[in-house]
């Protein structure tokens, strides 16, 4: 099969493409043919050594694909020859990569796509996604009738945040740039406010009162000062991005409002809690509320240019067409 691959850690130009021995699967293992798969910044650091992982070289690339089942497992039930099926949590913990033509998919980390969804669509909207869910459910607690501040709503984990936390009865107040505020209430935002506001902090006070319950920075700016001063008692800050950030944390006021910060990095999430955001997944795809803001798709042998645009800081969602 043709894959995207390294043979040992470092930037971007480690990555080769060619040929590599098709996998098998194993007896719970399902062996998909892949449509297509995406580049990830988490990604980047697991290609560049930077999120220590048990990697066996060669290393394909890549968590997220959309394919085909090809065969599976004889303890792999409830999958079948030609499923369209999607899966985001491969190439991390001795699990192989999704940038190739063939992907060997353990049956509990894979799913059905529902029917009319289109791949290229799907596939961009995994992982940011289930980043969203698992930051706002499992680790957030969020619940109906919290207030909930996004920061970074326009990019591709806040603007899932966004719809999730809209769609599930909470009151969104969104911080990104002045030219997708009207995104930010068009996907469920009650407030939108800039990012770059000389008066953020007033403004962010006077949206919430009362205090903010969930404080996901899905930018990883993690300007903790100001996340733990607008928290309501007993509010929640999850952290998920910004993996080489140092801020400074004003512990006496987190604790005198009985706040909690949590670390939360989806490559560590448990098997249950992925088939939990994928159940969200899969209920939301039809609908056409989980979006991308933009997307580049690229060939599979153009992964390491994918990887060095993705270092670069874009905000493009790049995905790998094979």
């Amino acid at each position: 099969m043709l894959a995207a691959y390294i043979e040992r850690f470092g930037p971007p130009e480690e990555i080769r493409y060619g040929r590599l021995p098709d996998p098998s699967p194993g007896p719970t293992d399902v062996l998909v043919e892949v449509w297509a798969s995406t580049v990830n910044p988490v990604d980047t650091f697991v290609r560049s050594g930077l999120f220590r992982t048990p990697v066996a070289f060669p290393f394909v690339i890549a968590r997220d694909l959309v394919g085909r089942v090809v065969r599976a497992g004889p303890g792999a039930t409830g999958f079948a020859p030609g499923d369209p099926v999607w899966c985001n949590s491969l190439g991390h913990d001795g699990r192989q990569g999704a940038a190739a033509e063939l992907a060997v998919v353990p049956a509990d980390r894979l799913y059905r796509l529902p029917a009319g969804v289109d791949p290229l669509t799907a596939v961009g909207v995994l992982h940011p996604t289930a980043t969203a869910y698992l930051g706002l459910f499992r680790h957030g607690q969020l619940s109906a009738g919290d207030t909930v501040l996004v920061g970074g709503a326009a990019g591709n984990v806040g603007s899932a945040a966004v719809v999730l936390a809209a769609q599930a009865g909470a009151r969104v107040i969104a911080t990104a740039g002045p030219g997708d505020l009207a995104r930010c209430r068009a996907m469920g935002a009650a407030e939108a406010i800039p990012y770059d506001a000389p008066d953020l902090a007033a403004r962010l006070r006077a949206a919430a009162p009362e205090g903010i319950d969930v404080h996901l920075d899905t930018s990883g700016h993690n300007d903790l000062r100001l996340a733990v001063d607008l928290l309501a008692h007993g509010g929640r800050i999850v952290l998920l991005a910004g993996a080489r950030t140092e801020p400074v944390l004003p512990a006496g006021r987190l604790y005198m409002r009985d706040g909690s910060i949590r670390g939360f990095v989806i490559s560590h999430a448990s098997t249950a809690e992925l088939a939990a955001a994928a159940r969200t997944i899969n209920r939301l795809l039809p609908s056409g509320l989980l979006r991308t803001r933009e997307v580049a798709v690229l060939p599979l042998q153009s992964a390491a240019e994918a990887h060095a645009i993705i270092e670069n800081g874009t905000d493009k969602r790049i995905l790998l067409g094979l």
